[in-house]
């Protein structure tokens, strides 16, 4: 059966309990080659959640040969579709070529798998591949990005009455698929779905919030983030996603293991789903320059939460960010500020909690819950005593 998702999922979740009973095949059913379905088998209540799209959905050869393609299709990991638990979400031609979206089921690694393919001559190919790393099926979701040379388009579920752009406007659409929609390639956009009344959700929901991460977050990156408070859109305000999402950035900068193996071609640890937020720690001030302010960036990913913090100068010049941390009880981040790399120390200060750095290192901030040093030549081990127990952490000498 369908894998309980995390803890904090929208109402969405509840079409777990929805989903019919062919989603949950047996295992024989697993050896049996068949072709992909068209559309999902799941509904909400009387609805059909991902009704079969796009003119070509009903043509038999465009079945065939979309499933041949999935079928020769691996996952980074070399994991193959599970077809008789995917299904073709819609089939047409978008900006002059052949386009199927498929939600497809990658068993091996308990995710699901949004696979976009254009024809090849005869074939279908599988040229875009982005991984819902949230433990359960992608079809949960009620918005799917779409890269096409026309720009990025939304795949929207029945549920959707209405999808707002980034500019507040309304988004027309065919089967399901908008017009192409205006996103920057390394900044964060809001979109923001209104879902209709199903037995799930009572009384629809009139802001069902979501960020575009960018066009230029690359496969297999997700690039849609919940953000049900709207607190996301202001954290990521004036930063460079595409920097937030590279090797040394916090939302790409702690590579996922599977098993006992690195998969870095895999989506990272760090990768966010939600609850993207932030929150001011302090200032800094070096070389005698104007005090820039020291925030900390907090989100939750489907490992469970992380954090980085990030210096935003005061002339206004590009922020500067942290690897991203798991949280802890004594918070260590690497902050590369050009001419004077830092090692930033945080944690919730209590009258018995005591910091201990390591003799002679100069304190550029030093104030309950927050220090701040220059990062040291050598690995270097702080400390934090309280509540009985006492917290290790080295850093520097990179």
């Amino acid at each position: 059966m369908a894998p309980a998702r995390r803890r904090g999922t929208t109402a969405t979740a509840l079409l777990t309990l929805l989903l019919t009973a062919t989603a949950c095949g047996p295992v024989a059913d697993r050896q049996q080659p068949r072709e992909l379905r068209m559309g999902f088998d799941s509904r909400d209540g009387s609805l059909t959640v991902w009704p079969p799209r796009g003119p070509l959905a009903g043509d038999a050869a465009v079945t065939a040969a979309v499933t041949a393609a999935v079928r020769d299709w691996r996952s980074p990991v070399d994991d193959r579709v599970h077809l008789p638990t995917s299904g073709i979400l819609y089939a047409g031609e978008v900006d002059g070529a052949p386009l199927a979206l498929v939600a497809a089921d990658v068993p091996g690694e308990s995710a699901s798998w949004l696979l976009q393919l254009t024809r090849d001559g005869d074939r279908y190919a599988v040229t875009r591949a982005t991984e819902y790393t949230d433990p359960g099926y992608l079809v949960y979701s009620d918005v799917l990005p779409v890269q096409t040379t026309g720009g990025r388009r939304y795949l929207t579920s029945a549920r959707v009455q209405r999808l707002l752009g980034p500019d507040g406007k309304a988004l027309t659409s065919a089967d399901g698929l908008t017009e192409p929609v205006d996103v920057p390639a390394c900044r964060a956009v809001a979109v923001t779905a209104t879902l209709r009344s199903t037995e799930s959700l009572p009384r629809g929901r009139a802001a069902d919030r979501l960020l575009d991460l960018g066009t230029g977050t690359a496969d297999p990156r997700y690039p849609l983030v919940r953000d049900e408070s709207g607190s996301g859109k202001r954290a990521l305000a004036g930063l460079d996603t595409c920097a937030l999402a590279g090797e040394e950035g916090p939302f790409g900068s702690i590579q996922r293991r599977i098993g006992d193996r690195d998969a870095p071609r895999s989506v990272p640890s760090s990768w966010p789903m939600e609850k993207v937020a932030v929150r001011t720690l302090g200032e800094v001030a070096l070389g005698g320059g104007e005090p820039a302010e020291l925030q900390q960036l907090s989100w939750e990913t489907a490992t469970g939460p992380m954090t980085a913090v990030v210096y935003r100068p005061a002339d206004g010049g590009p922020a500067v960010v942290s690897p991203a941390d798991q949280a802890s009880p004594l918070q260590t981040y690497l902050l590369p500020v050009p001419g004077q790399p830092l090692v930033v120390l945080s944690w919730r200060a209590t009258r018995d909690s005591s910091l201990s750095v390591p003799p002679g290192t100069p304190r550029l901030v030093d104030r309950p819950g927050l220090t701040v040093v220059p990062e040291p030549a050598r690995k270097e081990t702080f400390s934090l005593a309280g509540s009985g127990k006492t917290h290790y952490r080295s850093v520097g000498g990179r």
